[in-house]
């Protein structure tokens, strides 16, 4: 295992802790990251991706690790439990959820000062020591546990039978060993004031709110604007492409370019008219491209966040938003004195509909330079200095440190089109 410390004066030692412990700690505070599976790189990876250059010395744990490319977390080796070596681990990782609990736990990691828990299923409920600090950023409370659990049970038709039996015994048994984990987290972050609110709803805790990072400097403002709209994610239920689709369909006057892949593409090309081109997956040049150019960028999903979102406004391209979530904090409605998009309060095809008329009867109340300046309150340089600073409230040793320096570039993903959300 590598030193995962920071050199710092004068933690403070407890009675219970040993000479040896206590002559290491008055040097050095060691510092563990817990993440919940390492398989890809999409919004959560990208969080941890900041995480790790606050603390680049630090190590890292995770359930599994798939990683191909594992530049964004600087080649680091990663600590995994048995579920890795488990038949068809790699394709069915999410398959072991009842096993994940139980995996959790078995980190070892009373070696360490701090532990920084990086969590949307069960990186928080790591055991910890009254000596230690547990800081977890919480991406969101288990949601197919919680207040998805229907709608999780729904699309995997797990609504009757034997199956849907088990399901909800087994999201019965989440919710029951979740619960009692919070004792073990000393500072909940979460990434959105409604986060915030799941959390305090499920635990009982309050969390500081602190933005995931968006790389708003990969997209450059252009101010020249043409004639198309564009929506971009990945093709499943809950993103409501089809729902845009449909929306656009009986505006054939307005041009739609749809991004993205997925499941439900078949639903995507059956309502698709002519003024409305799906073009599929595509590489970030291209996503990049349209992102830049496009008249507004249209999102229909209820996300916790929502980079896409930002990137869009990064971009100088106002937004056509459901207004709820993470949009209420990353959009400026048309009641700002600088707006940077329209929200919508349905998920519904007329509601996206009187959206883009309203969109387009006010051409002149959106500027790009204020789309750019919105997006820029998400960089990620504002996220490290922010996060850094929370961790280094919370712990005394620590109060002395400063920010590392980021080593350049941190993200090896950069080519990925960003749409794994």
């Amino acid at each position: 295992m590598s030193n995962g410390h920071i050199g710092t004066p004068g933690w403070p030692v407890s009675p219970g802790r040993t000479a040896g412990a206590a002559m290491h700690a008055c040097n050095t505070v060691r510092v563990a990251i817990v993440h919940d599976w390492l398989v890809t790189y999409a919004d959560a990876e990208r969080v941890l991706e900041q995480i790790i250059a606050c603390f680049p010395d630090a190590d890292l744990f995770a359930l599994v690790d798939f990683l191909e490319d594992r530049s964004f977390i600087r080649g680091k080796p990663v600590t995994t439990t048995f579920i890795q070596k488990l038949p068809r681990a790699r394709a069915k990782y999410r398959a072991y959820l009842p096993l994940m609990p139980l995996a959790i736990e078995q980190f070892d990691l009373s070696a360490y000062d701090v532990v920084i828990s990086s969590s949307v299923a069960v990186a928080k409920g790591v055991v910890t020591g009254p000596d230690q600090v547990h800081i977890s950023y919480v991406h969101s409370p288990i949601r197919y546990a919680w207040d998805l659990q229907q709608q999780y049970l729904n699309e995997a038709k797990r609504t009757s039978g034997l199956k849907a039996a088990f399901a909800r015994l087994v999201l019965h048994y989440i919710r029951t060993w979740d619960i009692p984990t919070v004792n073990s987290v000393d500072s909940f972050i979460a990434n959105s004031t409604s986060t915030a609110r799941r959390i305090w709803k499920a635990y009982q805790r309050d969390a500081a709110v602190i933005f995931p990072p968006v790389d708003v400097e990969r997209f450059a403002l252009h101010t020249r604007k043409e004639d198309f709209y564009l929506t971009a994610s990945r093709l499943v239920p809950d993103k409501k492409v089809d729902v845009i689709v449909e929306a656009f369909a009986k505006m054939p006057e307005r041009r739609l370019v749809v991004i993205g892949d997925g499941p439900d593409m078949h639903k995507v090309r059956a309502k698709a008219a002519p003024n409305i081109e799906v073009m599929g997956d595509q590489p970030f040049p291209v996503l990049l491209d349209r992102m830049r150019r496009a008249k507004a960028f249209v999102f229909a999903a209820q996300e916790d966040f929502g980079s896409s979102v930002v990137e869009a406004q990064a971009c100088g391209t106002p937004v056509i938003a459901f207004g709820k979530g993470g949009a209420l904090e990353t959009v400026r409605g048309l009641s700002d004195a600088h707006p940077t998009g329209v929200l919508f309060g349905e998920q519904t095809v007329d509601a996206i509909v009187a959206a883009v008329e309203g969109f387009a009867v006010n051409p002149g109340c959106f500027s790009p330079t204020d789309c750019r300046a919105n997006a820029e309150r998400f960089s990620a340089a504002l996220f490290r200095t922010r996060f850094f600073a929370h961790v280094r409230a919370r712990v005394p040793a620590l109060r002395d440190s400063t920010l590392p320096p980021v080593e350049a570039p941190l993200a090896g993903a950069a080519a990925a089109c960003g749409l794994r959300r």
